[in-house]
């Protein structure tokens, strides 16, 4: 392939993307409104469940990086190392208490929603069957 071919490849690519993406996710006006939208039309405060998302998606990737370059890598398991991802635990705590707070939720109530959820799906114990083949509406 030219590398003519290749530019026009990857335009029409592009130009692919474009078309099939929200306009909330390509127009800040769009995007403003539809954060309107959603806090007029509910409890959600949209700026702190965004801040939560992105926050909660980052913070987890800097903790799976610490342990990817521990596991793989051959960085060594130091205190210092379980320090680091001590810190980023408490960052990940502080996005979700973001996101309980931006979805008016409680996190007691949440925390005991997760525990029913996989008291439900795994009784006493964990079972890879019942991981992977779970029950209609089990999510």
């Amino acid at each position: 392939m030219s590398e003519e071919n290749i530019k026009n490849y990857l335009k029409e690519y592009c130009d692919f993307v474009t078309n099939v993406t929200s306009k909330p996710s390509l127009d800040q006006k769009a995007l403003f409104e539809r954060m309107e939208e959603i806090e007029s039309e509910s409890n959600i405060k949209p700026a702190r469940l965004l801040t939560a998302a992105l926050g909660l998606g980052s913070e987890g990737g800097e903790f799976v990086e610490i342990v990817k370059k521990i596991f793989l890598q051959g960085k060594p398991f130091t205190e210092d190392n379980v320090f680091h991802m001590k810190r980023e635990l408490g960052d990940i705590i502080w996005y979700w208490a973001t996101a309980c707070m931006a979805l008016d939720l409680d996190p007691y109530e949440v925390i005991n929603e997760n525990k029913s959820k996989l008291e439900a799906r795994y009784g006493k114990g964990f079972k890879v069957e019942k991981s992977e083949h779970r029950k209609d509406g089990d999510l």
